[in-house]
């Protein structure tokens, strides 16, 4: 049953230009991808969000959507996501707010509820959005400077601060959930304590230096910030240590202007694209590029970048080519099945080289028999009659 201020409008028919993308993770492991298109004026079609399946072994989209839904035309065009790491919800940033839409899976089905949420409905256009890691916090920062952060699902306010920046340029959220990374369109960054509800520092740039794009590390053993810095129309990636917020090293690694910035969910992988319509992937454990893709999207910007949960796949977007699906060129990664093969083949193989060494060996246990002699070699403890010819004390 629906819930309070839950809607369902199902459209299918001609489709406008694809604006933005996302991975979805379901329970079951596997991933579907949503994706947003604008209104048709050509054909009179509004805006509307389609979910796909995704098949992991032809690392492809299906050719229809498992379900469409159509955007009012007061909310404006689809422009972000924010999924839920549960894969039950996620949030979509449109031209004048943001919707909250809930995934209802069937036996055979995927549909859309759309819950109206005050809290969301009214907050303009956001140009950033970001859930923690553990889905118990999302943030939200406004064209018009604005940042929120809430709790979720109560949806209480941590921290509300009209003027955090002159405008959002970019926004992440640590793996532990304690701070807050955002950059402006002026090249500021600041750092904010998320349970304190308080800006903690500014990261510090020179005078002709612009931060730009944001990601905290994702791997749980190195508590990076990493950052694209853009001085003199030369761009690098800039690491700084969450200890002390100091700069520890940088490297250029996309080699012009960077658009946007993303990291695998386990931190492997940092992804750059450009305005041009390239982007790379580097590994970050070496900060050596590991994969290139040139005019994925034929000279237009990558407006975003996300990498597949399960896969070594990225979905990346653009304004004018839509949403490309990409297999990394990367080491593979071990599956489940292959862990329990290689144990199971490190214990079948040390059985068979204790066999070949025990039947092989000079061992006491292993002297040549007699004729005569018991068939175990124990036997010769019990017998304490043998001809001293036999007896080997």
């Amino acid at each position: 049953m629906e819930g309070e201020g839950e809607k369902e409008l199902v459209l299918s028919g001609a489709q406008g230009a694809v604006t933005c993308a996302a991975w979805i993770r379901r329970r079951e492991n596997t991933v579907l991808v949503v994706m947003g298109r604008a209104a048709s004026g050509f054909s009179s079609c509004p805006a509307m969000l389609e979910i796909f399946s995704f098949d992991p072994k032809t690392t492809s989209l299906s050719n229809d959507p498992l379900v469409r839904f159509a955007i009012r035309e007061e909310d404006g065009d689809p422009l972000s996501f924010a999924v839920h790491p549960s894969g039950d919800e996620f949030v979509c940033a449109t031209s004048n707010g943001c919707k909250l839409i809930k995934l209802v899976h069937q036996e055979f089905s995927v549909r859309l509820l759309s819950r109206d949420i005050p809290q969301l409905q009214s907050v303009g256009l956001q140009k950033c959005l970001a859930f923690s890691t553990d889905g118990s916090k999302f943030a939200m920062g406004g064209e018009d400077g604005h940042l929120r952060i809430l709790h979720w699902p109560s949806l209480n306010v941590l921290l509300d601060e009209p003027k955090a920046h002159k405008s959002f340029r970019d926004m992440d959220i640590s793996l532990d959930s304690e701070f807050l990374v955002s950059t402006s369109i002026d090249g500021s960054a600041r750092i904010w304590k998320i349970n304190d509800g308080v800006p903690l520092v500014n990261l510090t740039r020179n005078s002709n230096e612009k931060i730009e794009c944001c990601r905290f590390s994702r791997d749980g053993t190195k508590p990076f910030l990493f950052c694209t810095v853009e001085k003199n129309g030369k761009v690098v990636t800039v690491v700084w240590d969450m200890s002390t917020w100091e700069r520890i090293g940088h490297k250029r690694l996309l080699g012009k202007p960077a658009s946007v910035l993303s990291i695998s969910l386990d931190g492997k992988y940092i992804a750059l694209g450009s305005n041009d319509g390239d982007f790379c992937v580097a590994e970050v454990k070496k900060m050596e590029i590991c994969h290139w893709s040139k005019k994925v999207h034929l000279g237009t910007r990558i407006s975003a970048i996300d990498f597949c949960p399960t896969e070594r796949v990225v979905i990346s977007t653009s304004n004018q080519w839509g949403a490309v699906v990409t297999k990394l060129n990367v080491p593979g990664d071990w599956k489940v099945w292959q862990i329990y093969l290689l144990l199971l083949s490190l214990f079948v193989g040390s059985a068979v080289l204790f066999y070949i060494f025990y039947e092989h060996s000079d061992s006491f246990w292993n002297f040549p028999l007699g004729r005569h002699q018991p068939a175990k070699p124990w036997g010769a403890f019990k017998d304490s009659q043998l001809p001293d010819d036999r007896n080997p004390w």
